[in-house]
């Protein structure tokens, strides 16, 4: 069960895709991970998962964000209040 629910996800084919040997996916597969979903137990499996591997010194907690996960503000990047263009009777040397 979990094994075609993973499958589905890793694929990103929708529901009705998902090969039969995973068995029905509108009575068995969406129905199970809808409720699985729903109470925690997809949660519950990766609060383990994590527990297992970090009592097995397998996760580095340390974490480095940089430009390339998260985007800056525009504002961040220097763009002027208003976000327009500088006037061009306003611009250097228009006189």
């Amino acid at each position: 069960m979990l094994n075609g629910i993973v499958w589905k996800f890793r694929t990103g084919v929708g529901w009705r895709d998902v090969p039969e040997r995973y068995g029905p996916w509108a009575t068995t597969l969406h129905t199970r991970f809808r409720r699985w979903a729903l109470d925690g137990t997809f949660d519950r499996m990766l609060r383990s998962a994590q527990a297992k591997a970090d009592a097995a010194g397998g996760i580095d907690w340390l974490v480095s964000v940089d430009s390339t996960a998260v985007r800056a503000h525009q504002h961040a990047a220097g763009a002027r209040k208003g976000g327009g263009a500088v006037p061009h009777s306003d611009a250097p040397g228009a006189d």
